[in-house]
């Protein structure tokens, strides 16, 4: 474990010279008598080197994906091509300001046009804005462009939003700070959407049906068509969560397969770094007949000029971010997007899709997999068998995992899965990566069975051993007294 910064103080150390005072007023004589300091702040002396060794232990213990695999189901942690931070560093770039003419940032608006029509064309819609700076920021905006789609039709008695139990934490949410009533339909024994749950809850109130494809399980609605008919044969629209877009990029339109809105995660499928808390972007696309109710301001172009637009603001839902959402983030996804060109983003679909299925199958014969078809670029494991067997849960399976050098998957999630662990490889890990995964699962398999409270006692090689999960939070202790 590293050194508090606090426990390597000793008096007299230095790591930095203030400059010299140029103020010719003392600063004291600025500052009113009660908020004057009398005591001298009591931070570390410390040595420069000392400080750079102390940060640079601290970065090397934490897992990130050019340390190694981070198979995080659901939120496609792929690796992130460093020519995109390279020319997002560029001053042109970053020495401009949203608030300055926009003839002096042509090239700013134009990277952002061809952006929103990318996005669109590779999703099937008619334009896609890119305000939003989340995905769970982005389903709020295409849940408020539903609502007010109805509004301005008159219809607003339709006040329900139907989705599934597989359904990611995020989108009830969305629906119910958006204003409407959450109808949740079961999964079949295929872990799609039970059609005839759906029929029963089809009615006149029904405002839209919010659906992941491929879903949390890995697995692609392939009744999608059929349940787009019957949303729509009662005025209501189809929205898909684009978590998972990273199976589908180049080989299925949503726009084009029935629905009607839709949020793209940039930092999930096309390779902007994303995790704790940001920083991301939820674009959203919509059909045609919507994009009058989109966030304003939109990038349009008139004759030469790249202008910020504010498109009609009597039926646009107004903004939900300041300027025109996360710059840098945006920017990343379109260099990602031109170098990789039509056939590099069905590419990475096809590989995410093989790389998912092939983990899949090797560990079939060790760990449960409860719905077991192809799958897209996911799946959901279960240490069911290991729980029933030997006592040993999940979460032991979990932090086993990091003693062999990789991030855990996503655990317990979904929820209709019990013990549930959901593997997302994503299509930039080689095969020799993945084969070393595999066999490290294999052997946490037969360590359940020869020696389980290994297992239990997980991890062992961690800088923190086994921890009480719940205690931790409860009495979380940030204070440091020296």
């Amino acid at each position: 474990m590293a050194n508090l910064i606090f426990e390597m103080h000793a008096p007299g150390r230095k790591g930095y010279t203030l400059p010299k005072n140029d103020v010719p007023t003392p600063i004291a004589t600025c500052i009113p008598q009660n908020y004057s300091r009398t005591a001298p702040l009591r931070l570390p002396e410390v040595s420069e080197l000392d400080v750079m060794r102390h940060f640079i232990e601290l970065s090397q213990l934490n897992h990130f994906i050019e340390k190694g695999f981070y198979p995080l189901g659901s939120c496609t942690m792929k690796y992130n091509p460093k020519i995109n931070e390279t020319l997002v560093r560029n001053p042109g770039w970053n020495n401009i300001h949203p608030l300055q003419p926009q003839d002096t940032v042509q090239g700013a608006l134009e990277a952002m046009y061809d952006l929103q029509r990318d996005l669109a064309e590779i999703a099937g819609f008619a334009v896609a804005t890119l305000q939003p700076v989340a995905g769970a920021q982005g389903e709020f905006t295409g849940l408020k462009v539903i609502a007010a789609y109805h509004k301005h039709n008159g219809d607003t008695h339709k006040t329900k939003i139907l989705l599934p139990d597989s359904a990611h934490g995020t989108n009830p949410a969305s629906a119910f700070m958006s204003g409407f009533e959450i109808v949740e339909l079961p999964s079949n024994d295929k872990g799609m959407v039970d059609l005839e749950a759906l029929k029963a809850a089809i009615d006149e109130n029904v405002a839209g049906f919010m659906l992941t494809n491929p879903n949390t399980l890995g697995i692609f609605e392939s009744q999608i068509e059929e349940i787009s008919r019957l949303v729509h044969s009662v005025g209501g629209l189809m929205y898909m969560d684009g978590a998972n877009f990273n199976a589908l990029m180049g080989l299925v339109k949503p726009g084009e397969i029935g629905f009607d809105v839709m949020h793209y995660n940039l930092h999930k499928s096309f390779a902007t770094p994303h995790g704790g808390g940001g920083p991301g972007s939820g674009a959203v696309g919509v059909r045609e007949d919507l994009v009058k109710f989109l966030p304003y301001p939109m990038v349009t172009k008139e004759g030469s000029q790249y202008v910020l637009c504010n498109n009609d603001q009597e039926t646009s839902i107004g903004k939900v971010h300041a300027f025109y959402g996360n710059f840098g983030v945006n920017l990343r996804a379109y260099i990602y997007i031109k170098m990789q060109g039509a056939d590099g983003i069905m590419r990475v679909s096809r590989n995410a899709i093989i790389n998912a299925n092939y983990i899949m199958r090797k560990l079939e014969k060790y760990y449960h997999v409860p719905f077991n078809d192809n799958c897209m670029h996911e799946f959901v494991a279960s240490g069911e068998w290991q729980k029933e067997k030997y006592g040993i849960k999940t979460l032991d399976i979990a932090k086993r995992i990091l003693d062999k050098g990789y991030h855990a998957p996503t655990i317990y999630f979904p929820l209709i899965v019990h013990e549930a662990m959901m593997i997302e490889p994503t299509e930039t890990e080689s095969k020799e990566t993945l084969d070393a995964f595999i066999q490290a699962m294999i052997d946490i398999a037969k360590e359940c069975e020869e020696t389980p409270e290994l297992v239990k006692n997980a991890p062992q090689n961690t800088p923190i051993r086994r921890v009480d999960d719940t205690l931790a939070v409860r009495q979380l202790n940030l204070h440091y007294t020296w």
